[in-house]
């Protein structure tokens, strides 16, 4: 049955949710009152329209592993909801929509670091990465992480090494993130053929790699502090919620079940919304 709701889940809109909010976020960052609200609205939408065209390239890509896994196998495509040809369509054009805005409203920097963040997660990562290497989710994080960037380049017309700092958050903490719903979902990872690292290495290396992974982060998380980026409000917050990251990685490692894995993995949603929103509010008050 075609409807609008498929097109909807092709593009992902939680994950989306999540990538347009940081992006927010970066955008807010970058000035130090209010930013103008039609560019913000503009960066938004295109940012936003962007992810969503590679979160529907994704579906195209990964629809033969999707049919497969219990977790994907009511996706659009499995389930003959939508066609091939639909699918890259509606990406093709919602990809060329979100490039218009961006190059016409917003600036050319941020159209370029956008559409090459879509091409790095929707071909990079997905046709070679994913298939490659188990540090597929490593490499491919910069993808992910390029959101906050995107939203300061919006305003600003440039790259600030504050941004990086954003974008070294994310990229740190996609493996953890990752990694956790992995080993959960590894023998249908391994049903697939897809070399995720819980597959390739053993749930017990995964786990000894998200506690590092974690204790890593807490580190880069004290650098908007450490740099003055960010004020005690932010520290006060930014250090339990790191602290919280590393006690479900040692939860992970001595139960050694996929109830505490997805556990980790719903923990480490709400940790990066956390972390963000926290970064907000201390840069206005």
């Amino acid at each position: 049955m075609f409807s609008w709701r498929n097109y909807l889940e092709l593009c992902k809109p939680k994950v989306v949710a999540l990538i347009v909010f940081t992006a927010m976020v970066g955008m807010l960052l970058a000035v130090p009152g209010m930013p103008p609200l039609d560019t913000f609205f503009y960066a938004s939408l295109g940012i936003g329209l962007a992810a969503s065209s590679a979160a529907a390239i994704n579906h195209y890509l990964d629809q033969k592993a999707d049919a497969q896994m219990t977790r994907t196998q009511n996706r659009p495509l499995p389930q003959g909801n939508l066609s091939a040809a639909n699918v890259i369509s509606f990406a093709l054009l919602i990809g060329a929509i979100a490039m218009a805005i961006l190059v016409i409203k917003v600036n050319m920097l941020t159209a370029i670091l956008t559409f090459l963040s879509l091409v790095g997660y929707a071909v990079i990562y997905t046709v070679y990465l994913k298939r490659m290497t188990p540090q597929n989710i490593v490499i491919g994080g910069a993808a992910g992480a390029a959101p906050p960037v995107l939203g300061w380049c919006a305003m600003t017309g440039a790259v600030h090494p504050h941004a990086l700092l954003l974008f070294l958050i994310i990229f740190v903490w996609t493996p953890p993130h990752f990694w956790a719903l992995a080993i959960a979902k590894r023998k249908e990872y391994a049903k697939v053929e897809i070399p995720m690292l819980p597959v390739t290495h053993g749930p017990a290396f995964t786990r000894l790699q998200i506690l590092l992974y974690t204790i890593l982060l807490l580190l880069v998380a004290l650098l908007p502090y450490l740099t003055g980026m960010s004020g005690l409000v932010y520290l006060a917050v930014a250090v339990p919620f790191n602290l919280g990251f590393i006690y479900y990685a040692i939860q992970m490692m001595i139960r050694k079940d996929d109830k505490t894995a997805m556990q980790t993995f719903g923990y480490s949603i709400v940790y990066l919304m956390a972390m963000f929103s926290i970064l907000l509010a201390d840069h206005y008050l």
